[in-house]
């Protein structure tokens, strides 16, 4: 079955970084963009930023561009994101999720546990 396991968050000062992981299984990962999504306490999901099946194209959330930079390798089924400069703004819970790509819409169809990310001092 399709699973996608998120790991490397954690409590960073503001203008820290951090590297999140995503382990996909059970499914043919270099077919499929993949995303990343956060949600803030309180706070409805936000869409973070998505890659295309072979990591050639990106797209990020403005609220990101300029900080993060997303990332996979097909040879190990694994998604990336870097994230540097973070801000307190940037705490969440941060899930990877499976992607397609409906003209200019992005759908989710599989997501991961999460991994919490916390910017404080």
């Amino acid at each position: 079955q399709v699973q996608l396991v998120e790991s490397g968050g954690g409590l960073v000062q503001p203008g820290g970084s951090l590297r999140l992981s995503c382990a996909a299984s059970g499914f043919t990962f270099s077919s499929y963009y993949m995303s990343w999504v956060r949600r803030a306490p309180g706070k409805g999901p936000e869409w973070v930023a998505a890659i295309n099946t072979d990591g050639g194209t990106t797209s990020y959330a403005t609220s990101v561009k300029g900080r993060f930079t997303l990332s996979r390798d097909n040879a190990k089924n694994t998604l990336y994101l870097q994230m540097n400069s973070l801000k307190p703004e940037d705490t969440a819970l941060y899930y990877c999720a499976r992607t397609t790509k409906d003209g200019t819409a992005y759908e989710y169809d599989y997501w991961g546990q999460g991994t919490q990310v916390t910017v404080s001092s």
